[in-house]
């Protein structure tokens, strides 16, 4: 299956704590930031993102806690192309959808880490 094909397969089967957010997120109504849901980027499929801040918004239940480390390594290679990485428990999604739109909302307002520039001379 292609990665597209699997994209489209979970936007088909979205959980409840993807659906809550989605409801949040979808036709620009984050503040006018415009979002799209399970995108492949590279060989990861994210759960939402923002392409013109580069903001990935990633939920994570409790099989997460065991995935630590692949975790880890998704949010490491997503970081070195250029995005933004947050995390959000599916519980918190649930019982606060409002809550996680204002952090994410709060998130694509700060100032996106910048890279190292050499100093003069060097």
């Amino acid at each position: 299956m292609s990665a597209v094909q699997r994209a489209r397969e979970l936007r088909r089967r979205a959980t409840d704590a993807e659906k809550a957010v989605w409801r949040l997120l979808r036709a620009k109504q984050a503040g006018g930031y415009g979002f799209r849901r399970q995108v492949p980027i590279g060989r990861y499929i994210v759960d939402f993102v923002c392409p013109s801040e580069r903001l990935v918004v990633e939920l994570d239940g409790g099989q997460h806690v065991e995935n630590a480390v692949a975790d880890a390594r998704r949010t490491q290679w997503l970081e070195s192309e250029g995005y933004r990485v947050m995390r959000v428990w599916n519980s918190d999604a649930l019982a606060n959808p409002e809550g996680v739109l204002d952090a994410i909302l709060l998130k694509l307002r700060s100032d996106a880490p910048s890279p190292q520039t050499p100093a003069a001379g060097a």
